[in-house]
């Protein structure tokens, strides 16, 4: 059975209380980056780049009967991270899921609070591009 987005949240809580200090969460980011679904090279265009992000990353979203998937990439290694994090929790959901997702985990971790104000911004303008391809897709 597949796991709600409630559920996939816990999951990286889970994942993330393991870590007691910061530098391990870090890391630990660093090597969600390194999974990350990589947007597909033609997508990796000025009309996919997230404006708003401190570096360069690039979103694509594709409708699969009726779920969105995402892709992405960036060219910092961290940011990398961060967008698989809120990959793991979005894609292959319905719009309608999408758009009511709270997103909790990512105070609960601590990741607002331990990213710098351009970062911050840059994973508030993920975030909202994410709602904004599931408004447009959604039926």
């Amino acid at each position: 059975m597949e796991m709600t987005i409630q559920q996939a949240e816990q999951q990286l809580i889970e994942e993330f209380s393991y870590f007691s200090d910061w530098m391990d969460k870090y890391s630990y980011i660093i090597e969600l980056g390194k999974e990350l679904p990589l947007i597909d090279v033609q997508y990796k265009t000025q009309q996919h780049l997230i404006s708003g992000c401190q570096s360069q990353v690039w979103l694509h979203a594709e409708e699969q009967d009726g779920r969105i998937i995402f892709t992405a990439d960036s060219d910092a290694i961290i940011t990398k991270g961060i967008v698989n994090l809120l990959i793991k929790v979005l894609s292959n959901r319905t719009p309608q899921e999408i758009l009511e997702a709270r997103l909790d985990f990512i105070d609960e971790i601590g990741l607002r609070a331990h990213l710098s104000p351009t970062r911050s911004n840059g994973l508030n303008a993920m975030l909202k591009q994410m709602k904004m391809y599931a408004t447009a897709l959604k039926p």
